[in-house]
């Protein structure tokens, strides 16, 4: 059984859900120690002027460290309105944004107080509308040593380090203007593919 290790993150981009998609099995890791500047509170979607990183402000911590499952969303700032504007102005002339507006938007307007709670409830939704069906649970510790037949993509995910994954091109908005953006939030994905985001995943990306 082929079993990934993942962190949560927020809107992942399309590669986590590739490697999500082709798990027998994933354990999302909550007990790491919560790490600045990566997709644990950032996405990247695709602006009418190129990638656009939209981040969740969160509370820095007293301590010198903090586990993932325990960090705050901070609630100074209007975050939820700048990332749902920004969000309505890139996709709303895709083909199917409209169709899943009335889904995504809730997250925006209702308050979560922790990070894992927001990142994860959005997974459940995306899972919910790719039909994806890998059985998720979450590490019960921090998992030092991943057994032989877990790949670990805890840090390999980053928007500092290249995609570990082929991400063949796919209709985007501004993609005559820009050129195809690669491995982008998934819900760039989502709203440019709707119902194929599924085929997607399952013909085009490597196992």
């Amino acid at each position: 059984m082929m079993m990934m290790l993942l962190s949560s993150l927020y809107l992942a981009p399309v590669e986590y859900y590739a490697a999500l998609f082709h798990a027998e099995r994933a354990f999302i890791e909550v007990n790491e120690n919560y790490r600045k500047q990566s997709y644990r509170n950032r996405c990247v979607i695709a602006g009418a002027n190129g990638p656009l990183p939209l981040s969740i402000p969160v509370e820095k911590p007293e301590k010198g460290k903090i586990r993932m499952k325990d960090i705050r969303i901070a609630e100074h700032g209007d975050w939820q309105h700048l990332h749902w504007n920004a969000i309505v102005s890139a996709y709303n002339s895709t083909p199917f944004f409209q169709y899943f507006e009335e889904d995504f938007r809730p997250f925006y307007e209702k308050k979560f107080i922790f990070l894992h709670d927001f990142n994860e409830q959005l997974r459940q939704l995306i899972c919910k509308f790719l039909d994806m069906e890998t059985p998720v649970e979450y590490t019960p510790e921090f998992t030092r040593e991943p057994g032989y037949n877990t790949i670990d993509l805890r840090e390999s995910i980053d928007p500092k380090k290249p995609s570990g994954t082929d991400i063949p091109a796919y209709y985007q908005v501004f993609a005559e203007k820009l050129g195809f953006i690669p491995n982008l939030s998934i819900i760039d994905l989502l709203f440019n593919l709707g119902n194929e985001t599924r085929l997607y995943l399952i013909n085009q990306m490597h196992k």
